[in-house]
């Protein structure tokens, strides 16, 4: 069966995120983030976590709306399942968007659902025909749903499927071609990915469709060994951005211009200064690359 192929993406948030760094909004940090109001350029939340009518989660999230850009990154609603989306779940999310109407929208290329069983991980799915039109099935619904583009992220992957028939890149660029979303580049989720499967990340990520790519991820990696004693990269979000991470970001932004750039933690969360200091790093980048496209323009 032949795939309908979207040509008008369905409608936008009426602006963007900022080409600015942000952070994940966490809640040991929402007092003194309202106290100073630091000049960042947007914060991001998982979905999940305001999927409820009320408490101190949406009061804050009201606050810190009123003075900065949101990213609402949803991390259950499983678009690689091989079942029907949860349409009680599509209308929690379609509640919690028109509520804060944020400037982006965000899921994985992955699975966590199976019947009933909710699994409290990211799964990754073989990249097959079939499963290349269940995502599209699965995008085209949110997205009509909502009334609005998503942005799908790149998985971070520890095993692979013997019967892909397709590379990532060449398969997340087929779903963007088919659905008009856009792509969320996790700068880190490509390292990791590429190292434990002995690719190259920077030819990953230059084989994606780096023109639709609305925001980026950064994150910290733990190490480990597999069972062959090779080393083993897991996405922890539980450390700082390591170096090779950095490096593989500036190239990145060499080919998509500045792009918004959160930084995640969700592990080991330090204090608010160090987290603030880790986007700082990264704003810099932007604004020097932004200042530069300026002075040629």
């Amino acid at each position: 069966m032949s795939h309908l192929i979207h040509t008008t993406p369905p409608a936008a948030p009426a602006h963007t995120l900022p080409a600015r760094a942000g952070v994940g909004l966490k809640p040991e940090h929402v007092q003194t983030i309202l106290q100073t109001q630091p000049d960042i350029g947007f914060f991001e939340v998982h979905a999940e976590n305001h999927m409820v009518p009320g408490g101190p989660f949406h009061h804050y999230l009201s606050r810190i709306r009123e003075q900065y850009a949101l990213s609402i990154h949803g991390v259950g609603l499983s678009i690689g399942a091989d079942a029907p989306l949860d349409i009680h779940h599509l209308n929690a999310l379609q509640r919690l968007l028109d509520k804060y109407q944020p400037q982006s929208f965000s899921e994985h290329l992955a699975w966590s659902t199976h019947h009933d069983v909710f699994l409290n991980d990211l799964l990754p799915a073989p990249y097959t025909p079939d499963t290349l039109q269940r995502v599209c099935d699965h995008i085209d619904q949110t997205q009509t749903h909502l009334k609005r583009r998503m942005l799908l992220e790149n998985p971070a992957t520890y095993v692979e499927f013997a019967e892909s028939s397709m590379d990532e890149a060449s398969f997340i660029s087929e779903v963007l071609r088919r659905t008009g979303c856009g792509l969320l580049l996790d700068v880190n989720n490509a390292y990791v990915s590429c190292t434990n499967h002995g690719r190259d990340a920077q030819a990953y990520i230059r084989a994606l469709p780096l023109a639709q790519v609305a925001e980026i991820h950064l994150a910290g990696f733990a190490q480990a060994a597999d069972t062959h004693g090779d080393l083993l990269l897991i996405d922890s979000h539980g450390a700082p951005v390591a170096q090779a991470v950095w490096d593989l970001y500036a190239r990145t932004l060499a080919l998509t211009g500045p792009v918004a750039t959160l930084l995640e933690r969700d592990n080991d969360i330090p204090p608010w200064p160090v987290l603030l200091a880790e986007a700082q790093v990264a704003d810099r980048q932007l604004l020097a690359l932004t200042q530069a496209q300026e002075a040629l323009a």
